[in-house]
């Protein structure tokens, strides 16, 4: 059997190896601090619409607790500025009858578009994944899954394109753990999708009134179509191209606020931010390609500098990215 040695244990990868152990399947969590010491204590606490499920699934502190074997799956599960940390760690640990961790397959859950080229230069067999999901993860030992039946949507496939059957069997396990998962040719397409939704994640650091935070969000994501288009990238369009989208259904779970996205979690939780790889990769792009990205760049500063000195949540005033719009262009 496939064993899924998840690193990481935030939102995604928690809920992923609980949902994979949940079901029958092998897996395995990496976990670090209290979060980890909780789910090796009392088991990972999973806050649902309907009910409260504790999971009691293994759960390591790092490679010196397990031993690789050669059926193994490696989940890049933490978020895309650990991942280097990550990489230096894990590829040439030993497996067990021979070779290295880098010789296995690789599954990588990360937003932006940065990870798998980081990941290909050490691992030969790269699976790209994007990941539709409303889960959060505050307290240590718990994280809060709103999404019912099916707790999250899944694409995914070879990196440089294509499906083979491996990309079929971990579709199908993890359809098996309740994810509505896909095996897709086009995966790089669907990360490019995926980043369109997360450009605007940062903006719930950021308070204003509803005409001003919605213009924000326009510009955010005006700035990524431009940089797209300069640079060849084609996400896909589900509506145009008639793709019927999985359905996630989220209800409320009781104690639970309103659902806050990944990058708010982070600064609360005193997380780095990964807003380098979601605004810095369309600043990165319009740079090489020459399109000028200033609401993008405002919002990458604003935060980064807020992430190096102190990890509050206090809203800052949104008008900062809508006058760096009106900047003169360089």
């Amino acid at each position: 059997m496939t064993r899924y040695v998840v690193i990481g244990a935030g939102a995604l990868g928690g809920l992923l190896a609980a949902e994979l152990h949940d079901t029958g399947l092998s897996s395995v969590l990496v976990a670090r601090g209290a979060h980890g010491e909780a789910i090796a204590s009392y088991g990972l606490r999973v806050r649902r619409p309907h009910a409260t499920d504790v999971i009691e699934v293994p759960v390591v502190s790092g490679p010196d607790d397990l031993e690789l074997q050669p059926d193994d799956v490696l989940v890049l599960a933490v978020k895309t500025q650990d991942v280097e940390e990550v990489l230096r760690t894990w590829s040439w640990l030993p497996v067990a009858g021979g070779g290295v961790a880098a010789d296995l397959p690789v599954l990588t859950l990360q937003n932006g578009l940065a990870t798998e080229e980081a990941v290909l230069r050490r691992f030969g067999e790269v699976y790209a994944a994007t990941a539709w999901i409303a889960v959060s993860h505050l307290t240590p030992g718990e994280i809060v899954s709103p999404s019912w039946p099916s707790v999250g949507v899944i694409w995914l496939g070879r990196h440089h394109g294509g499906t083979d059957e491996r990309a079929e069997q971990i579709a199908g396990d993890l359809r098996h753990a309740r994810f509505a998962a896909t095996a897709v040719p086009d995966v790089a397409r669907w990360k490019a999708h995926k980043l369109r939704g997360n450009i605007v994640n940062g903006l719930d650091l950021f308070a204003g009134n509803e005409a001003d935070l919605l213009e924000a969000g326009r510009l955010l994501l005006a700035e990524l179509d431009d940089v797209y288009a300069a640079a060849g990238i084609d996400p896909v369009d589900p509506e145009a191209e008639g793709i019927e989208l999985p359905p996630l259904k989220i209800d409320a779970v009781p104690g639970h606020e309103i659902h806050r996205r990944s990058t708010w979690q982070s600064f609360a939780r005193g997380a780095g931010s990964e807003v380098d790889y979601l605004n810095g990769e369309i600043v990165l792009l319009g740079r090489r390609h020459g399109v000028p990205t200033p609401v993008n760049e405002s919002l990458q500063r604003v935060l980064g500098a807020r992430s190096a000195s102190t990890s509050s949540t206090e809203p800052i005033d949104v008008r900062v990215l809508l006058d760096a719009a009106l900047l003169p262009t360089p």
